[in-house]
């Protein structure tokens, strides 16, 4: 299993900063594929922001969204199992509750861990 701890999120104005971490643990760490964090808006499906692989031949890959491309920063710390999501210039389209996750594989399968979400909430 691999559980997912998160912390940061809040509320702020247009054009301000927040930063998003999130620590892996569990037995399953050392299996983990991928992490990073999804967003889900209100009556919206959850979508990726941005996700770095872990494992393999592109390790260190990182992957954004279109919308949030030169704006946020997705940093992994590996020795800690950890990754940090900088926010700059947020604007109201990025309020959202902010889910930490993790691929790893059990077994024969990939599975996905999911954080307890965190609220980001920009100010029109």
């Amino acid at each position: 299993q691999v559980q997912l701890v998160e912390s940061g999120g809040g509320l702020v104005w247009p054009g301000e900063s927040l930063t998003l971490s999130c620590v892996a643990s569990g037995r399953n760490i050392y299996t983990i594929n991928s992490m990073g964090w999804y967003r889900q808006a209100p009556g919206k499906e959850r979508v990726l922001v941005a996700s770095v692989t872990t494992r393999g031949t592109s390790d260190g890959a990182i992957e954004y969204d279109e919308d949030v491309k030169g704006r946020f920063t997705l940093s992994r710390d590996k020795a800690n199992n950890a990754v940090t999501l900088q926010m700059n210039d947020l604007k109201p389209g990025d309020t959202a509750v902010y889910y930490c996750n993790a691929k790893w594989r059990g077994g024969a399968s990939v599975r996905n861990s999911w954080g307890q979400g965190t609220q980001v909430t920009v100010l029109p």
